[in-house]
């Protein structure tokens, strides 16, 4: 799978490879996109990470509640990750996620949907004991072709900080 993908409107000021702590804002929103899902690529995910039968099976799916194959939840959020990856997260001062509070998958991802994330930050916080770091939260969601999320989740990033 070959991703292209870029910022559809306002990007950071510092690069991806110079990113800190101080760059994230609280209050602003980055959108970065597109990925076009296959179903070959659905069946494929499905069939190494999560073989239902409405992830892998086009007969069985046709039958089903969605009326054909769609994509697992956890290949969308793969796809949301590497997108997040790829664009929001530094390169330089990511250090871990101590998780995210929130994970769903609202509406279905189908072969031929186009994909794009949205970020919003919702705050940004120097850690108390460490003071090379801190906490960035934010809302990711992942919006199809025809604006419909089918995916959102509340993240959270530890990263460094540029001046300690």
């Amino acid at each position: 799978m070959t991703i292209r993908t870029r910022a559809l409107g306002d990007d950071f000021a510092a690069p991806i490879d110079d990113r800190y702590l101080e760059d994230y804002t609280a209050g602003t929103t980055y959108e970065y996109g597109h990925v076009t899902v296959d179903e070959a690529e659905i069946v494929e995910f499905a069939r190494r990470f999560d073989p239902q039968p409405i992830h892998v099976d086009p007969q069985f799916a046709a039958s089903g509640p969605f009326g054909g194959i769609i994509a697992s939840g956890w290949h969308t959020g793969s796809i949301m990750m590497r997108l997040f990856a790829d664009h929001f997260l530094s390169r330089v001062a990511s250090l871990a996620s101590p998780g995210v509070d929130e994970l769903r998958w609202p509406a279905p991802v189908r072969p031929g949907g186009t994909l794009r994330l949205r970020v919003a930050v919702l705050e940004v916080r120097p850690s108390r004991s460490k003071p090379d770091r801190g906490v960035v939260s934010t809302r990711a969601e992942l919006l199809n072709q025809d604006d419909q999320v089918v995916l959102h989740t509340l993240p959270a990033n530890l990263l460094g900080r540029r001046t300690a």
